[in-house]
């Protein structure tokens, strides 16, 4: 089953490819770019692709220590 979802921001397009049926390389795919827009970025736009598996970890990550509570500050001496 074929399956792509995709959102803006004013500043990064997000999109998900997802084919269940296929197990190639590069079937399911999380692609994060940025938008051209005046004031953010200079110069061409840039993109980051990962597979499903890699942006489930990154998710992961992202909700672990995007959590108020969990956040702690670390100075380095």
């Amino acid at each position: 089953m074929l399956y792509s979802k995709s959102k803006s921001t004013k500043r990064f397009n997000f999109q998900i490819n997802r084919n269940n049926i296929s197990h190639k390389a590069g079937a399911n795919t999380v692609i994060i770019g940025t938008n051209q827009q005046e004031g953010f970025y200079s110069g061409t736009t840039t993109q980051m692709t990962m597979t499903v598996k890699e942006a489930r970890s990154f998710q992961k990550f992202l909700n672990l220590y995007l959590d108020d509570k969990s956040v702690t500050i670390e100075t380095q001496a």
